[in-house]
């Protein structure tokens, strides 16, 4: 049966009309907002994750929440849900020029979430030819890059990373590891190498904070990617930003720089998050630690667990239906707004009805969107978490949490969560050699006993001297014993001798 239907665009939040009256001081519902809708900021938005829960107890899978300023929203909790809004570009698109309460004045050019859902002329922003123009684009330059070339380069920053703080044998893994590894990374990545520093680093997490220099810190962002754009229109290498300019999509150098921008920045904050979370579960479960120890998980079979667990981006602001429609039993106006609900959906029970259950080789989650918005770059995303972490337990393989598990705190919004720190301790190390590169035709010291040897190989492994003849040794055995063994007689019965 189709729930009783209701509409955003009229405020009518719970099939009730406006008239009814606030829940008293003391009822369960005090402090939710009109029409007893709960509200996505304030005291009751400090644990999101409860808060969606308790919302899809009350309405399912598609339920009516209010933003900042008591702006309506759908917030959509059920994983197809996600997915049929996310892959239906005819019912719902990510233009918030259509959302009904931007329209109309309510949402005000300085509500907080502006940065969020305030238009740009992006491939997220856009759809039809548009979308196909410059979405081509960038997906274009994303085919070019190598990716053998980029796990290499990721080890060798991993190196210098932990170069910074082997020798003292305690490191903060957030603010002096997975804050630097994305942006060493993606500066590489989009030919702004000499562009990778702290100053970056430091902006870019102070632009993602909302804090008093963000504008100041978006600014300088945006000038070295505008001077990242002149250099590469004047001369091209084999980058990123050079596949850009020279797309025949022809994008403009305003074009550039935008996308460039939210290619940085989505990468950094996402694989910043992505890192922390997995660093922070083996650290702190065992179990997981030493499934990962033995062999019983790989590296990238943990990114994907933490990507059903805590994907980086918790929720995304937002689509907006284009027409009157019908989601998860729920009545759409054209013009509402709806939260792509990544986390909730992620544990939506009809998915996963045991969410302590192992994921292991299940890339169904919606960590990177899904239809024409989906994550063109999460390939490069899970290629720092999966070679950065590797490289970081083979260098530190003794490292350990140097605190209480509940001593860790996180700063969040309502689009995602960020560890502040992750203190661990480790055994000091000297620094390692990040200057000279490998020769493709380096042979490494082999260890006795399980070499493996090639044609023509100088270098045999060694054989146990008790170990009996086998079929592999030459055909004139040494002469046996005068009076063989019981093992010697059943070899020789097994060759027919």
């Amino acid at each position: 049966m189709t729930p009783e239907p209701h509409s955003l665009t009229g405020r009518d939040l719970t099939g009730t009309d406006d008239s009814t009256p606030t829940p008293p001081p003391g009822c369960p519902a005090h402090g939710r907002g009109p029409g007893g809708a709960h509200r996505l900021y304030g005291p009751e938005s400090e644990d999101l994750g409860a808060l969606y829960e308790k919302m899809r107890a009350e309405h399912g899978a598609v339920a009516p929440a209010l933003l900042h300023d008591d702006v309506p929203i759908w917030v959509v909790l059920g994983h197809s849900e996600n997915l049929h809004m996310v892959r239906s570009p005819a019912q719902f698109t990510r233009d918030s020029r259509v959302w009904a309460p931007l329209r109309s004045g309510e949402v005000k050019p300085d509500h907080p979430l502006s940065p969020h859902f305030a238009w740009q002329p992006i491939c997220s922003h856009v759809e039809g030819e548009e979308h196909l123009r410059l979405r081509g684009a960038v997906t274009g330059a994303v085919s070019t890059i190598d990716h053998r070339g980029l796990r290499r380069y990721i080890n060798r920053a991993t190196q210098m990373l932990v170069n910074r703080f082997c020798e003292t044998g305690r490191a903060d893994l957030v603010g002096q590891f997975a804050d630097h590894l994305p942006m060493a990374v993606m500066c590489e990545v989009l030919g702004m190498a000499d562009e990778y520093n702290d100053r970056i680093v430091h902006a870019a997490r102070d632009m993602l904070k909302g804090t008093e220099t963000a504008i100041a810190s978006n600014q300088y962002i945006v000038d070295a990617l505008t001077r990242l754009t002149a250099r590469r229109r004047a001369r091209p290498e084999d980058d990123f930003t050079s596949h850009l300019v020279n797309h025949p999509a022809a994008l403009t150098d305003g074009e550039i720089r935008e996308h460039l921008r939210v290619v940085l920045i989505a990468a950094y904050e996402a694989t910043a998050n992505l890192l922390a979370n997995v660093l922070r579960v083996i650290l702190t479960d065992p179990r997981f630690r030493a499934q990962l120890n033995g062999g019983q998980m790989t590296v990238p079979e943990a990114v994907e667990q933490s990507l059903w667990d805590e994907p980086p981006f918790s929720s995304i602001l937002g689509y907006y239906a284009k027409q009157d429609t019908e989601l998860g039993g729920r009545r759409i106006r054209k013009g509402d707004g709806l939260l792509l609900g990544i986390a909730p959906g992620n544990v939506d029970p009809r998915v996963r009805p045991d969410v302590s259950a192992n994921m292991q080789g299940n890339r169904s989650h919606l960590a990177f969107g899904g239809g024409p918005h989906e994550c063109p770059g999460q390939d490069v995303g899970r290629a720092i978490a999966d070679t950065g972490i590797d490289a970081l337990l083979m260098r530190l393989p003794d490292i350990r949490l140097d605190c209480g598990e509940d001593a860790l705190q996180w700063t969040g919004s309502i689009a995602s969560r960020h560890l502040v720190e992750l203190p661990v301790r480790f055994e000091p190390r000297p620094p390692q050699d990040t200057t000279q590169r490998p020769s493709p035709h380096a042979m490494p010291h082999q260890r006795p006993g399980w070499l493996v040897t090639t044609p023509g190989s100088a270098v045999t492994a060694p054989v146990p001297e008790a170990a009996p003849p086998v079929p592999s040794v030459p055909s004139a055995p040494p002469a046996p014993p005068e009076r063989p063994g019981v093992w010697q007689r059943l070899v020789r019965w097994w060759r027919g001798e």
